[in-house]
């Protein structure tokens, strides 16, 4: 503390500012010397680099800093889920590049069409990772260190407390002691309500006194500990799912299947960490497909029956639903969509068979109706390649107003295309989208008075194609399926670690932390009776801690009320002084 009589004078210097408060308005005869110049003040030492360190790093642990990391980080993950992502649709990042030439370019270059593997979301979730660490272990050193003290000593005064109650009994002070030794602690001796501890009598042999110091509420902290400890884990599984997941999508027709290799998936996206040759080498094939609709088009219920084979293994008949996967070689099958695949065949002029197979075509509605693109580029040389696009309608109603679809199945199913031909452009080495007609070097087919002609199909049925170009035939209309092929390895600690955050969060929000202490003094009562005085103490608002000092008097061997005794507690705004009298 300093010292009262130390001024600023007696140091020999003097505030700045100061001597011209006190020169001002001096009358005559005032000295005219010259203050003294004021010396500097006391220099502050350098922080230096080690120091410059040692606050850069408690500012990164400080709670503050990881929540503000936590929060940047929910924030720097919305672009991932704005944007088109590179990985998961590179035609679509191309699109936008197109159509944002100014500022398409800039957000490439940041990092935006590929925002969970940037450099800046890496550094934000390396940082929150630090921040928790550096948070969780200082806090768990210190909490196993009151986990290993004792109570609180017993204060001195107990009427400043929120919670208190006074008693008489004709019991004797050791009794009352292990009475409330007992209730404090429990029935469970391996989990205890309270760390007790029965301090050593003191006053007279007259008047002997006993104290009793209790605490809980240890919980609340390390809830607090396993829940931070628990998004650590969160952040770790996360980021080893995506260094060793790998996710695929499949198109199958009924009687065709595909083999779980890298180059039979239709498209394919994987973490950094996958290999190859780690994928289980079985086959599946799709059998049939199940739709059902109620008369309204609404569906009811898709089923895939499909044919495993696992290698050395016998065939195996498997079902996939919706929200019902098959687990197959480590990873999660979902059934991802449906519609139908028309099977059509083209011969060129010459009556070559150019194109033969099924086709799938994407539905638009909930009546399937489903848009398709026919490319046929194998015809004989010399001839334009031919381009077909339209519709297939499940139920069809066609009339001079036009052609729609009635119900998704196919109770009456009709092939409506139109006819191009001239250059598809796949020779220009630039990828396509298979369900996308570039008619850009293409000529759409016209009748004599230059109406676009399209033709109508049945299942069965062969027409030629305008100008003498060939022939179609529609074959057959079989179903395909949309398969998901998901591997994830942290699925199952994710879902671990999140329960036990909420587990720990629990903890930390409803555990009281609470303090009691007990006073018995023999003799001091009426006629001799032991006198009983209980108070309790809070870190937070606690509507039940009167209720916890109540009953550790009713506890107690034939309490009593004292004559006199205080109806109501105190006001909680003295519940800080209460620690000051220990």
């Amino acid at each position: 503390m300093a010292r009262t009589d130390d001024t600023t004078e007696s140091r020999g210097y003097r505030p700045e500012g100061v001597d011209d408060v006190f020169t001002e308005g001096r009358g005559a005869g005032a000295s005219d010397t010259p203050p003294a110049a004021p010396k500097s003040g006391p220099a502050l030492p350098a922080l230096g680099v080690r120091g410059t360190l040692r606050w850069t790093w408690r500012q990164l642990t400080s709670m503050r800093v990881a929540l503000m990391l936590l929060m940047l980080l929910a924030a720097a993950a919305v672009p991932g889920s704005v944007l088109p992502q590179r990985r998961l649709d590179a035609g679509a990042v191309q699109r936008y590049l197109d159509d944002h030439a100014t500022l398409g370019p800039w957000l490439d270059r940041l990092g935006f069409f590929e925002v969970y593997s940037s450099v800046w979301f890496s550094a934000i979730y390396i940082l929150l990772f630090v921040s928790l660490v550096g948070c969780i272990l200082p806090r768990t050193g210190a909490h196993l260190k009151q986990l290993r003290a004792r109570p609180p000593r017993t204060p001195r005064r107990f009427d400043r407390f929120p919670a208190r109650a006074e008693a008489t009994t004709d019991a004797g002070v050791d009794e009352v002691v292990g009475a409330a030794v007992g209730h404090l602690r429990g029935r469970l001796r391996w989990l205890p309500r309270f760390r007790v501890v029965a301090e050593a009598p003191s006053g007279t042999p007259e008047a002997p006194v006993r104290t009793v110091a209790a605490e809980r509420g240890y919980l609340r902290e390390t809830g607090n500990l396993v829940f931070h400890l628990a998004l650590v884990g969160l952040l770790v599984s996360v980021a080893t799912g995506q260094l060793l997941h790998y996710r695929g999508q499949a198109i199958l027709t009924e009687g065709r299947g595909f083999a779980n290799a890298v180059v039979d998936y239709d498209s394919f996206e994987n973490g950094k960490l996958f290999r190859p040759s780690t994928l289980v080498p079985f086959t599946m094939r799709l059998d049939s497909f199940d739709a059902k609709f109620t008369a309204e088009a609404q569906p009811r219920d898709f089923t895939a029956h499909v044919t495993v084979t696992e290698p050395g293994e016998d065939p195996v008949k498997e079902q996939i639903k919706v929200n019902h996967p098959l687990t197959e070689g480590g990873a999660k099958v979902y059934l991802q969509g449906n519609g139908f695949a028309p099977s059509v065949t083209v011969r060129d002029a010459d009556g070559q068979v150019a194109f033969s197979g099924p086709v799938p075509f994407v539905p638009q509605d909930n009546v399937y109706t489903s848009r398709g693109v026919i490319k046929v580029p194998d015809v004989s040389p010399g001839l334009d390649q031919l381009g077909f696009v339209g519709f297939l309608l499940p139920t069809a109603e066609i009339s001079d107003a036009g052609a729609l679809s009635l119900y998704p199945q196919p109770y009456n199913p009709r092939l409506v295309l139109d006819v191009y031909s001239g250059d598809l452009g796949l020779d220009d080495g630039v990828p396509q989208n298979v369900y996308r007609l570039d008619t850009d070097k293409m000529t759409a087919a016209t009748d004599k008075d230059g109406k676009r002609v399209s033709l109508i199909l049945q299942p069965g049925q062969t027409v030629k194609l305008p100008d003498g170009k060939g022939t179609m035939t529609f074959d057959s209309l079989p179903r395909y399926v949309g398969l998901d092929l998901r591997y994830d390895p942290s699925l199952v600690w994710v879902l671990t670690f999140a329960l036990t955050a909420l587990g720990g969060l629990i903890l930390s929000l409803f555990v009281p932390r609470r303090r009691v202490w007990l006073r018995v003094t023999g003799g001091a009562g009426p006629d001799g009776r032991t006198v009983i005085t209980v108070a309790g103490l809070a870190r937070h608002d606690d509507a039940g801690l009167q209720n916890e000092v109540d009953s550790l008097v009713a506890a107690l061997p034939g309490a009593s009320d004292p004559p006199g005794a205080p109806e109501e507690p105190a006001p909680p705004a003295e519940q800080e002084r209460g620690e000051s009298d220990r």
